[in-house]
C-alpha cells in the first residue's frame, strides 16, 4: 500500500502544485487512499521531497532523487563552469567561464532533467530550450541548489 500510495504522491505533485501536506493529504483522499496528515508528513520525508518557489508559490518537488542520480562528475563540471543564468521566456542562457560552455551544456544533458529539451554550447553561453516558462524557473532553482551546495 506504502508504494502505491509514494508512487500516486510522485504522479500528484508531478500533475498539480501542492503547497501544503493538508494539500497532497486531501488530494490523497480524493483518490481513494485513506491517509491523515501525519502519514503525508512522513511520506514526504521518506520520498526526500522539497519545496520550491515558482512565481511566489511554493510546491513540492523530487530535487533529490534526481541529484542523487546525478553523477558526482557532472555536479563538479556545473559547479566549476557556471557564473550566471538569465531567461528569456522558455529559452535560459547560462554564462560560463571561458571554455567551458560544452562541458556544461553536456553535463546538463547527462543530468536528463525532463524540462530542458536541448542545450546549445559556444565558448562561454548556452542556451537552453526549456519547455515552458514556468519549467524555466525550476530549472533555474535546480540550476541554484546544485551551484550553491
Amino acid at each position: 500500500m506504502k508504494l502505491k500510495r509514494h508512487t500516486k504522491i510522485i504522479e500528484l505533485i508531478n500533475k498539480y502544485d501542492i503547497e501544503t501536506q493538508e494539500e497532497l493529504a486531501e488530494k490523497l483522499n480524493q483518490e481513494g487512499f485513506n491517509v491523515t496528515q501525519a502519514t503525508v508528513s512522513r511520506d514526504i520525508r521518506e520520498l526526500k521531497l522539497t519545496k520550491v518557489t515558482i512565481d511566489k508559490k511554493q510546491k513540492y518537488v523530487i530535487l533529490q532523487n534526481q541529484e542523487a542520480g546525478m553523477s558526482e562528475k557532472f555536479v563538479r563540471v556545473l559547479k566549476d563552469g557556471f557564473l550566471s543564468m538569465d531567461m528569456a521566456q522558455n529559452i535560459l542562457v547560462i554564462k560560463t567561464v571561458s571554455g567551458m560552455a560544452m562541458a556544461v551544456a553536456a553535463a546538463l544533458d547527462a543530468m536528463q532533467w525532463n524540462e530542458i529539451v536541448g542545450c546549445i554550447a559556444g565558448d562561454d553561453t548556452i542556451m537552453c530550450a526549456i519547455r515552458s516558462v514556468d519549467d524555466t524557473l525550476y530549472v533555474m532553482e535546480k540550476i541554484r541548489k546544485v551551484t550553491e551546495e
